[in-house]
Formats: C-alpha cells, structure tokens, sequence
C-alpha cells in the first residue's frame, strides 16, 4: 500500500474562507490517513514538502458528456460506439490533466467507461453516470428532424442515441428509469424544459406531466438515488422541484420565487455559463443552426442574473459546465465567470464541498480531511487570490492525485 506524507501545506477546501496554513497531511492507500497541523511522521510515507504550496481536493464537474465528442453532434449520428469512445479519451485526460478529479456525467456516460477508469485501463476522473437522459417525443432530447415521419421507439432516439432515450407516459417512464439503473446509472436525467441544442422545441416548454417526474422521482428514490434535471425556465423548474426533483441542471430563467422554492426544498442549482459563452463564441463556425444560436443568445444574457437570484434566496450552487466537443477545453474558465459574482471562495466550494453533496458523497470527495478519498491538487499559490492558476489546462498544478496515486508529479520528494 503507498502511503504519502504532504508538509507544510496550506489547504483549501471550501470549508473555511479562508486558506489554513501549516498542515501535515497523510495519505495512505487511496484515502487520506490523518490532517494535522502539528508535524506527522511516518516509517513508510513518501514525504513531499509544500513550502505553503495550496493542497487542495480534486475538482469536481456536476455537468459535463463524455461521448458529446463534437459541438454539432449531428457530426456523430452513424458513429460506432468504439470510435466515439476512443475519441472521449482526450476529453477524459484533459479535465484529469486539469484538476477534475471527478466528473458527474448528465447524458450519455455508460458503464463501460466508468469501469474503463476505474480498472486503469484509461486516465480519467472517476465517473459519476446518469446513462441515457429521458426525454419525452419532441423534448429537448428528441433530434429528429421535422420531415422524419418514421416509426420511433421508445427506448432509442437515432440522432442521439448514446445520449438520450424517449419515454412517454407513466409506465414507460418507469421501465426507461428502471432500465437504466439497471445499466448501472448513478442517478437518473430528465428533460424537463425546452433545450438550446434541440431544434424543434421552444426553451419555454414544460415537459413532462406531474405524473412522469412522479414516477421518474419514485423509481429513483426506489434504488437510493435521485434525479437531475434539464430546465431553464421558471415554470419548468417549478414543476420539476415541486415533484421531487433534487439537482436544476442550467435554470438560467429562473425568477425570484422559484429560487426561493428551490431552497425551501433542499433543491441544487448546477449552473454552466461556460457553454453558452463559449458555444456563442464558436456555434456558428462549427455548424450550429441561426434557430439553435438565437436560443442561446437569450440564456447567455441570463446567466449571471441567475447566479444573482439564486445566491440571494440561499439555492446552493453546484459546478457544471456542459462543454460540448471542440470546446472542452475552455472548461476552467467557468472559475472565471462565475466569480463576478459569487468570489473566488464560493467558486471553489460549488466544485469541491457543494459537488460532493450533490454526489451524496460528502466527506469522502470535495475535502481535505480524515477519511476522505485522496483525490488531491498541489496548487502553484493561492487559488482563493487568484483563480487564474486553475487555468492553462492544469499548467499551475504541480500534483495531480487521484485516489491515492499520481496523475501527475513534479513535487521534490
């Protein structure tokens, strides 16, 4: 078993505001052993002094596709499934080479992937998976075109059919859930709301009945679990909260009273300014349609008032960035646009402590302490005064640690 001993460290975490200076921390095996701020020793461990160097968790993104392998994805619409996954590699090395140590995937991850990782058959954050989200016939997860008057079925969607499933009434609602906890989701997706990237459905339609989130909801809560959902409007969030709906995936219409409905119930908002920005910046070089880039100039504007709306009523905020494709890249930067608002510190909390609550995996993500899987960055300086060193794809990260075990090591043992 390889056991780590980190000196003097100055560790953030999302737990306290401000950096805590002077720690020993002890990793042994995958997780983290002890964290004390009086000197540690061990006859085994490895030991990297910091210098004050930043220790702080792994990253974690609340929304993001593994498989969404290019902006325009009517590009991978007859793609076999091996070759889509061998172009996912790059995706899954480059959010691990910058600091996600973790990523909850909201459409489209699969088990195979996620066992991938997990036997070390491939670099990757460790992998949180919803499968394939559900949609209803003409939702946000429906990509056939208007002229396909071709049978559908309801378990399978052409255009997208690594991504997205349709399911229409109760019953099918339940088997689409039932199925893909058996397929071995982590938790469940829905399309509640009207969608940029969806053609032929308006961003202010409510999907799904009361009944359908119902059921989704129950058959969720059945397996010890819960369900995400795509919504941006208020009426869709309403709708989606009111029935049990636990995570807002985007919710960039959001008003002031659904907000505070959210965290009456405990719900999460998972904001990802970063796509809209950087889809607006890049659609239409990359084949996006003038219907699909006037949809995303409207929720691009609404982003920041809802970061606003949503730090007043007190929703917590989870960390997401739905990048799509050729746009991975730019996933750091939601660091950047977020913190107009909320700071440096409430950033770093939405992607660690926050993240991990969402996960249902507190104190085991998302912290430094006793316990807790050492998923682990050692930061070139202070990430709270300057966020800017968690860009440049991990170029101000001296260590990347992943369970216990080096992703990346240029520390002076």
């Amino acid at each position: 078993m390889s056991s780590y001993l980190f000196r003097n460290a100055t560790i953030v975490d999302g737990e306290q505001p401000q950096p805590r200076a002077g720690f020993d921390v002890l990793v042994e095996g995958e997780r983290i052993r002890e964290v004390s701020d009086r000197p540690l020793a061990s006859s085994t461990a490895i030991v990297f002094d910091l210098k004050g160097r930043t220790l702080m968790p792994g990253l974690i993104d609340a929304h993001a596709h593994v498989f969404a392998i290019y902006l325009n994805m009517w590009r991978a619409e007859d793609m076999p499934l091996t070759l889509m996954t061998c172009m996912s590699l790059e995706r899954l090395k480059g959010a691990l080479d910058r600091g996600f140590t973790t990523i909850r995937d909201t459409g489209g991850g699969e088990f195979g992937i996620k066992q991938a990782i997990e036997r070390g058959a491939v670099p990757g954050p460790r992998l949180f998976i919803s499968g394939k989200a559900i949609s209803q016939t003409g939702g946000h997860g429906d990509m056939r075109r208007r002229t396909d008057d071709g049978p559908i079925c309801a378990c399978e969607n052409n255009a997208h059919r690594f991504t997205c499933r349709l399911a229409d009434g109760v019953a099918e609602m339940r088997r689409a859930v039932r199925d893909e906890l058996r397929k071995g989701a982590d938790q469940i997706k829905i399309m509640a709301s009207g969608g940029v990237g969806s053609p032929n459905d308006p961003l202010e339609n409510r999907q799904f009945s009361v009944e359908e989130v119902a059921a989704a909801v129950d058959e969720a809560q059945a397996w010890n679990t819960y369900v995400c959902a795509h919504a941006y409007t208020a009426h869709a969030i309403r709708h989606a909260v009111s029935n049990g709906v636990r995570s807002i995936e985007h919710g960039n219409l959001i008003d002031a009273p659904t907000a505070q409905l959210m965290a009456e119930r405990g719900a999460f908002m998972v904001p990802t300014l970063v796509c809209y920005q950087e889809t607006a910046e890049h659609g239409e070089r990359l084949g996006l349609s003038a219907v699909v880039m006037d949809k995303l100039a409207r929720v691009n504007k609404a982003g920041i008032q809802m970061l606003e709306i949503c730090k007043q009523a007190g929703v917590k905020m989870g960390f997401g960035t739905d990048l799509m494709g050729e746009l991975h890249v730019a996933q750091s930067r939601e660091f950047l646009i977020r913190a107009e608002v909320l700071g440096a510190h409430e950033v770093i909390r939405s992607a660690t402590k926050i993240n991990a609550e969402i996960l249902n995996r507190s104190g085991e993500l998302g912290i430094v302490a006793p316990g807790a899987l050492a998923d682990l960055l050692v930061v070139d300086g202070d990430p709270l005064r300057d966020l800017g060193l968690l860009q440049d794809q991990g170029a101000h990260l001296a260590a990347i640690m992943k369970g216990g075990s080096f992703h990346k090591n240029r520390l002076a043992a």
